[in-house]
């Protein structure tokens, strides 16, 4: 009967289906008493919330992780951040691949539709290098964040740490464990002008944001001595992004008392390029949120919507997109006809996706936005902040999360699972099979502008 079902599903809606038991699953888990270190269940829909910011690798949460949970409870998050962030998929491949089980064709198109590929060539051999590189990445970090912490903590708990936040802030999650060492909801504050765990985490989020069609592209550049358009426009619009965001905030924030205005001119560069960082959907802070400048949280909210890249961790409309957007825009402008980056021209279907996945995901931030406006009764910067943040599976906030009413947990968890499956993913689970149109209107001509 289930196999049945099963290949009935479109690969789309196997993701979608795939993602909701996981979140379900360890949602019930976390609802037990054995997962909160006072022995006392979790409310179940705040157990369904973490689960679902949990394996939708965003980072909110409406319980402190590090004081509420107890270490079961934490290993369980641990999980469902790896499964979320490399995917189901993935990881039901790699279990195949070590059982030395045949990938089958239908497996093949879900596991292109999971890392957001345009064909399966490759696809079984850029698993291998996904799994490889996470496990590597990982470990390094891990290896790294243990020997600091060692310093500040007993050196079993330094490298427990150590995992949970390698996990963590390389699948660009959030999640941290210093509520019970530095205060709830801390995050990285204690270390904000620390370079060696300011660098660390950066990388991490960095590496688990660009993608990893561009990592497994960059490590064998020696070989073929070319990168592809894809990586390209990734690195090229990932380090413009990440410099502007930290000369935005470094400028903003310079002389405010409650962020980087008591901070030396190293801990001012590094607490800047921090949050330029962060808003890449990886959501630790090292400075107040809240206590930004406004116009520092609203240009947050526009690098959190823009996001990570595809076939990464991350969220929001990706990079890619947003290059394509101000591609057409550049391209109007001068008159010309098609899209072209370093000597290549995009195709228009990619056009014509970037601008629907676009208009999909503003319309949802401001639909949902307008509703919590109503129930939440709180500014409308904070709610746009945090809508904003579930979509792109950042997990910063300004303080809202623990104070969301039941309507307004239960949307942030939709706008979370929809930012990490992606809108357009969604609508092809839920929408009709798509068929070839057998004829054509004669075009007309409307007035723009």
């Amino acid at each position: 009967m289930l196999r049945k079902l099963l290949i009935k599903m479109t690969p789309p809606q196997i993701l979608v289906t795939g993602f909701a038991l996981i979140i379900l699953l360890g949602g019930l888990v976390l609802a037990t008493p054995a997962a909160s270190a006072d022995g006392e269940p979790l409310d179940l829909l705040d157990a369904m919330f973490t689960a679902t910011s949990a394996t939708c690798v965003t980072g909110l949460v409406v319980v402190d992780t590090g004081t509420h949970f107890s270490v079961f409870g934490q290993f369980v998050i641990m999980v469902l951040i790896q499964l979320g962030g490399l995917g189901f998929m993935t990881m039901a491949t790699l279990i195949a691949l070590v059982l030395r089980k045949r990938i089958s064709l239908r497996e093949r198109l879900i596991l292109q539709e999971a890392l957001n590929q345009s064909s399966m060539e490759g696809i079984i051999r850029l698993i291998r290098k996904v799994l490889l590189y996470a496990i590597t990445i990982e470990f390094v970090a891990f290896v790294l964040f243990t020997l600091r912490w060692a310093f500040d903590l007993p050196f079993g708990k330094a490298a427990y740490f150590g995992l949970f936040h390698a996990v963590s802030f390389f699948n660009n999650a959030g999640f941290d464990l210093f509520g019970g060492e530095t205060g709830k909801f801390s995050s990285l504050t204690a270390y904000v002008d620390d370079p060696l765990v300011n660098l660390v985490s950066m990388g991490l989020i960095i590496l688990g944001g660009i993608g990893f069609i561009v990592l497994s592209d960059v490590a064998e550049y020696r070989q073929t001595r070319r990168l592809t358009l894809h990586t390209k426009i990734v690195l090229t619009t990932t380090t413009l992004l990440i410099a502007l965001g930290a000369l935005v905030i470094f400028i903003f924030e310079f002389t405010n008392p409650a962020t980087l205005g008591p901070l030396h001119p190293l801990g001012k560069v590094l607490a800047s390029l921090f949050q330029s960082v962060t808003p890449r959907t990886a959501g630790a802070n090292t400075i107040d949120i809240g206590a930004m400048r406004q116009a520092t949280q609203f240009f947050m909210v526009i690098l959190m919507f823009i996001g990570a890249s595809p076939g990464s961790t991350g969220g929001g409309i990706k990079t890619t997109t947003f290059t394509i957007l101000v591609g057409a825009m550049i391209a109007m402008i001068r008159g010309k006809e098609d899209i072209v980056f370093f000597r290549n021209r995009l195709a228009r279907d990619r056009i014509y996706k970037a601008i629907t996945l676009t208009l999909f995901a503003l319309i949802l931030v401001v639909v949902v936005t307008m509703l919590l406006t109503t129930t939440e009764g709180r500014p409308f910067l904070m709610i746009l902040f945090e809508v904003t943040s579930a979509f792109g599976t950042v997990g910063l906030t300004m303080g809202l999360t623990a104070h969301l009413t039941i309507f307004g947990k239960l949307m942030i968890m939709l706008m979370m699972f929809l930012g990490r499956l992606g809108p357009l993913t969604l609508a092809y689970a839920l929408g009709p099979k798509v068929e070839k149109e057998l004829y054509r209107y004669p075009e007309g001509k409307i007035t723009i502008g």
